[in-house]
């Protein structure tokens, strides 16, 4: 009887025999599941990449505010859009499948009556008014050099952008805005920090901290330099050792600069001041002039063709892509496409 439970040659053989194939298909499955994860993670990280924008900071001019910037640029946000759609439209720009977008921040200085200047010609208006009037600087002086008040404050709050909404890939700015913009693409510079450091020692500022990031090695950047700037009204600092290192060594980010024929409020060797602090300058570059004169004063010409038709030519040499006219089928335009007075 008790034979009837033990086993034999045979049996142990085939119970060891089988015991190696549970084995084996075993550790064949275990084998296998990682792969079936990295499937997984590879399909979600390639789908993440075919969602990536063309991000653009976009910056507004003295007494603006980010929503009233908004409103005065929605024709140039839809061209934008028409130009650099998402894939797989055609025109679409191969390493931005996601298409583009706009973000439009508001400045940190909050500004009374005082500081806009024609605001109570008349004295009609209120003392206790408080106008939803913004500013990236005070400008104080009575003359050059000018010096600019709260300008750290105004980098902090784009530091605050990039963090909750960058990277960004390029920067757009109208007059105060183009300045700023001009700014920005220089801090983010390699060799930046070393030109403001050595500067500072003769009477510049300290590169804004806001800008600095500890990566838990050294002291980084806290984005990568950006592919392209554009300037509508802009003009370059004030010629002070304050500001010099952002000019010296010259602006190597590509820059394009709008400038109004009739603008009375920034003078064109203001706005030359900036061309001429960057390599490219007033050359061209891939076939794309890096200076625009259009006839109008000092406003942003977002719906007019040709200068649409600048703005996209330039992004499309600077970040890669195939030409493509994106306006050329556009039947008509609605008033909320059509330039705003700024």
């Amino acid at each position: 009887m008790s034979n009837l439970y033990r086993d034999t040659p045979t049996q142990a053989m085939l119970s060891s025999s089988a015991l190696r194939r549970t084995q084996l298909t075993a550790s064949h499955l275990t084998s296998k599941q990682p792969s079936r994860n990295l499937s997984i993670l590879d399909d979600s990280s390639s789908a993440m990449s075919s969602q990536r924008k063309l991000k653009i900071l976009m910056l507004h001019g003295y007494t603006q505010s980010g929503p009233l910037f908004h409103a005065k640029t929605r024709a140039l946000e839809k061209n934008l859009d028409k130009a650099f759609p998402a894939a797989p439209k055609p025109g679409h720009l191969p390493s931005y499948p996601g298409g583009v977008e706009l973000v439009y921040p508001t400045a940190p200085l909050k500004l009374s009556i005082s500081d806009i200047p024609g605001y109570d010609v008349d004295g009609s208006k209120s003392e206790n008014e408080d106008p939803e009037a913004y500013a990236w600087w005070r400008r104080k002086g009575d003359g050059e050099p000018f010096t600019y008040e709260g300008l750290e404050q105004g980098f902090e709050r784009i530091a605050e952008v990039i963090k909750e909404k960058g990277p960004f890939d390029g920067a757009i700015g109208f007059s105060q805005g183009g300045a700023a913009a001009g700014m920005f693409a220089s801090l983010l510079e390699e060799g930046r920090r070393d030109a403001f450091e050595k500067q500072q020692s003769q009477g510049g500022m300290r590169y804004p901290e806001s800008f600095e990031q500890d990566t838990g090695f050294m002291t980084d950047v806290i984005q990568q330099p950006l592919k392209f700037a554009v300037s509508y009204s802009g003009f370059g600092a004030a010629p002070n050792e304050l500001y010099t290192a952002f000019y010296e060594p010259k602006i190597k980010t590509p820059m394009l600069h709008f400038l109004g024929s009739v603008d009375t409020v920034v003078e064109e060797a203001r706005s030359l001041r900036l061309v001429d602090a960057c390599v490219t300058g007033r050359g061209v570059e891939g076939g794309v002039a890096r200076v625009v004169y259009h006839p109008g004063g000092h406003f942003l010409p977002s719906s007019q063709k040709q200068y649409v038709a600048a703005l996209v030519a330039f992004i499309r040499e600077v970040v890669g892509g195939p030409p493509e006219d994106s306006l050329e089928n556009k039947k008509e335009e609605k008033a909320e496409d059509m330039d705003m007075p700024f």
